[in-house]
């Protein structure tokens, strides 16, 4: 199939070619088993991803945290995540990717359970760093064991399908789950109940999956893999302090430069590595170059809702968490039949243009949602949510497909960490840039709808419009007298829809933009840029 061809800088290898399972391994190859149990472990990153969000208003009022307290809960395990894809999938191509699938379990299991234990806001952060390098283990290991299992054709397919409706089902369930968790049995279960889950996991694991590695590996690039991550770090650091300190506070300043320079000596030294972690080259391909787009487009215009959208639900609309989550279904079921229509429209669209229509969908469902946000018509609201959620369902597993197709066997690993690094860099990048916009938005809606007398400034401390943003509004009032906190409620929730509106609207010109240039790069598929040649 077309789709699966390696690109012109990819010759097809042969048969023999194919990296074996290790000689010593005398499991027997059960594909469907090998795919249930891969499929599962990424499901079960996207469920644990997905399912904190609706429990951040709770954590907040927990912990008494600030909005920036809130984004870190999220923020820190992807930037830990994110940090550690690249090199994690190296790992997994030079010393096993069973290997790497188990130790990323153990790694999650003890952050896990390190989560549901913290005693404190910090705590907690530090151990959602944890299991973000856990999870990049996780992850890329379990997308190079589907790719290096299911080499090519029908076979190839339906497994990209099957690992697709997994992702979508935990997108789907992860509101519900945790609001019902949150609501009845505390946020804290949301992380212990991973513990039960990775054991069974780790046993199928053990059984099912034979090793695999690259038979060829290079030494492994430290230099490259200190330097991008903290690049990364640092970059989104910088964002995640935009919402407080806004663009042009020195600090922000100073971390977008240091994360620049980091950036640019990491490229530096891809090129002059004989084994580099990335394969530069992969980038003069527009086929390559317009899928990483697609993903990036994908997860910071539409993923990234499923972190804004339950506290929009509480916030504006005053729902618990359990209703939240009941709320956020329209989108997640969307992201469940989205596949099929893809499905159907591959059959008679090239994949890049395919991968356009998708962004097309994200565009105008954010824009629908936006233009309805502050008109407390959940009805409206929830049409949006549809048609991205239909447009997220479509690029949801032909992203992934279409970055794993542009690579040989052997580099399964290296692709996926490009794949899950691009996604989730995107979905915290997002959060800091669209959190700025929510932050400031908020703020002068709030007080542009609030007469500022001498009592209310008094009645106002400076973190006000802070705990308004994590889901904390009335504690922050609890101390008022009733008619001014009943006023401020109500200016509050408001206040909150206006600033959602606008960063959705941002959200949407994003993904406009990003699909018009993904359509320009797919048109020209066919070519090479031209690019020096690297060694």
């Amino acid at each position: 199939m077309a789709d699966f061809r390696y690109a012109a800088a990819y010759p097809m290898p042969s048969l023999s070619s194919t990296p074996p399972a290790s000689v010593a391994d005398a499991r027997p190859l059960r594909p469907g088993f090998v795919l249930a149990t891969a499929s599962a472990t990424c499901a079960l990153i996207v469920l644990d991803t997905n399912v904190v969000a609706v429990s951040l208003p709770s954590i907040a009022r927990s912990f008494h945290a600030s909005f920036a307290d809130v984004e870190w809960v999220v923020s820190a395990y992807m930037v830990a995540f994110a940090s550690c894809l690249l090199p994690a999938g190296g790992l997994a191509d030079r010393f096993g990717r069973r290997k790497m699938l188990l130790i990323g379990l153990a790694v999650f299991f003890l952050a896990s359970l390190g989560c549901g234990l913290a005693p404190s806001a910090l705590a907690l952060n530090i151990a959602r760093a944890v299991k973000g390098v856990g999870a990049a283990m996780l992850l890329t290991a379990a997308l190079a064991v589907i790719a290096n299992t299911f080499h090519e054709g029908p076979a190839r397919v339906r497994a990209w399908a099957v690992w697709g409706t997994c992702m979508g089902l935990a997108t789907t369930v992860a509101p519900l789950v945790g609001g019902v968790i949150t609501q009845w049995l505390g946020w804290r279960w949301i992380f212990l109940l991973n513990l039960p889950v990775c054991a069974v996991l780790a046993w199928c694991a053990s059984r099912a999956i034979r090793e695999s590695r690259n038979p060829q590996p290079g030494p492994l690039d430290i230099a490259g893999s200190l330097l991008f991550g903290l690049g990364l770090a640092l970059s989104i650091w910088a964002l995640i302090g935009l919402p407080a300190h806004g663009f042009a506070n020195l600090a922000t300043i100073a971390r977008l430069a240091a994360a620049v320079l980091l950036f640019g000596a990491f490229i530096q030294v891809q090129r002059v590595r004989a084994h580099a972690m990335v394969d530069l080259a992969l980038f003069r391909q527009p086929r390559f170059v317009a899928a990483v787009l697609a993903m990036f487009g994908y997860a910071a215009c539409a993923q990234v809702m499923m972190t804004f959208l339950p506290l929009y639900l509480q916030n504006a609309f005053g729902l618990s968490a359990v209703l939240a989550g009941v709320g956020m279904l329209p989108f997640a079921l969307a992201m469940v039949v989205g596949p099929y229509i893809g499905a159907a429209l591959g059959r008679r669209l090239p994949a890049m243009t395919l991968l356009s229509a998708g962004l097309s969908l994200i565009a105008l469902g954010n824009l629908l949602t936006a233009w309805v946000a502050g008109s407390e018509r959940y009805a409206f609201v929830a049409f949006g949510m549809v048609v991205t959620g239909l447009g997220a369902g479509i690029l949801n597993g032909d992203t992934q497909k279409a970055i794993m197709a542009c690579v040989p066997p052997e580099r399964t690993g290296m692709a996926s960490g490009i794949s899950t690094t691009t996604r989730f860099t995107a979905i915290v990048t997002s959060v800091g840039v669209l959190g700025a916009v929510l932050a400031a938005r908020t703020h002068a809606a709030f007080v542009g709808a609030v007469p500022l007398s001498p009592d209310m400034k008094a009645a106002l401390d400076a973190g006000f419009i802070s705990h308004v943003l994590a889901g904390d509004t009335a504690q922050a009032t609890a101390h008022l007298p009733l008619a001014l906190r009943e006023a401020l409620l109500s200016a509050a929730h408001a206040s909150f829809a206006s600033g959602f509106a606008a960063a959705l609207g941002l959200a949407g010109i994003a993904a406009a933009v990003i699909a018009a240039s993904v359509g320009f790069l797919g048109s020209r598929s066919g070519v090479t840029f031209m690019a020096p040649r690297l060694p």
